[in-house]
């Protein structure tokens, strides 16, 4: 049978997690009734539901905040729902296999659907394939809001870090600083153990994964992302494209990257550059058309045009000075 975890494409060189790895412990305690009834009655998105909702936190301190219990369905009624969810999980993976990306999504949103609310690391698994499936149909801003809702998830695991913001800086920039001696490198970057590492290591306990398995996905989630990004070809995307590979080269990430993802992160993030200077040129370009039109509508009433106003540049400051030549564009 396909599965769509490993499944070949010249243009994706990033492998996915393997769909049969174990499921995570059950726990015994019980759910709220409005919860029990979100899963067993009319079923709701899992990103609208109250469980996902209250476990937002709205903390900005570095150190990872006490997490509420979270409440769970019983074990056998938790055991049930996961069954069904990864039953169907197959099928959909069976339909990827086939070609068959439309059917394979709606498949997976069934999936979706039975999955408890707060495995967030199945529900990411879910989103990810359902954006591979985006990809295949070209279908690029589904894919981006996929993988965004699944990476979403994953920051109740592990938040992804944070690259600093250096001016005139991109990704870009910096894969062009790197060599590809990094994909022969066999020493680990090890991040240093601190009481906030501590703390999110022994929350991934709890759910019965590791920091490796979720940087994994979180490294499918941001390549499908940015390959999405990259399709819609505007400066915008193309911006965020470019801090996904970003991230991607930050030095903890970097550490699960395979050499051959590596080689992949620096030549994605190195093509981007012509493409970014592109963009901006083409939208900067069509916003001052844009501009020039509106200004010559409202210079029009007085006999005058945007021609008749000239900018010159100083090559010695930089600076631009302005000409007013009230013969421009008579002749």
């Amino acid at each position: 049978m396909p599965d769509i975890n490993h499944f070949s494409d010249s243009e994706e060189s990033f492998h996915s997690f393997d769909d049969n790895e174990p499921s995570p412990p059950v726990s015994p305690r019980r759910p709220s009734p409005s919860q029990a009834s979100d899963q067993t009655g009319t079923q709701i998105p899992p990103t609208e539901s109250k469980c996902n909702r209250r476990r937002t936190s709205s903390s900005t301190k570095k150190t990872t905040p006490a997490r509420p219990p979270v409440e769970r369905f019983p074990p056998a009624e938790e055991a049930a729902l996961l069954s069904t969810s990864n039953t169907l999980k197959t099928t959909a993976n069976s339909l990827f296999g086939t070609a068959s990306y439309q059917n394979a999504i709606q498949t997976y949103d069934k999936a979706l659907a039975s999955c408890p609310n707060y495995l967030d690391y199945e529900l990411a698994v879910l989103r990810s394939n359902i954006a591979a499936c985006h990809l295949k149909l070209e279908e690029w801003q589904d894919c981006v809001d996929s993988a965004t809702k699944g990476l979403e998830g994953l920051e109740r695991l592990e938040p992804l870090p944070k690259p600093a913001k250096k001016p005139k800086s991109s990704a870009a920039e910096t894969s062009q600083q790197q060599t590809l001696s990094l994909e022969d490198n066999d020493q680990p970057i090890i991040e240093e153990v601190t009481d906030d590492l501590e703390a999110r290591i022994a929350h991934l306990q709890t759910t019965g994964h590791t920091l490796p398995q979720v940087r994994n996905l979180q490294i499918k989630l941001l390549t499908r992302r940015a390959k999405a990004h990259v399709q819609l070809a505007s400066w915008a995307s193309l911006q965020a494209a470019d801090e996904d590979y970003a991230t991607l080269l930050d030095p903890t990430m970097q550490a699960s990257l395979s050499p051959t993802d590596k080689r992949h992160v620096l030549d994605s993030a190195r093509a981007l550059t012509p493409l970014l200077k592109a963009a901006q040129d083409r939208e900067v370009g069509e916003m001052m058309g844009k501009l020039k039109g509106l200004g010559n509508s409202l210079l029009g009433n007085f006999g005058l045009s945007t021609d008749n106003f000239q900018f010159v540049k100083d090559e010695k400051t930089g600076g631009y000075s302005m000409n007013f030549d009230q013969n421009a564009g008579k002749k």
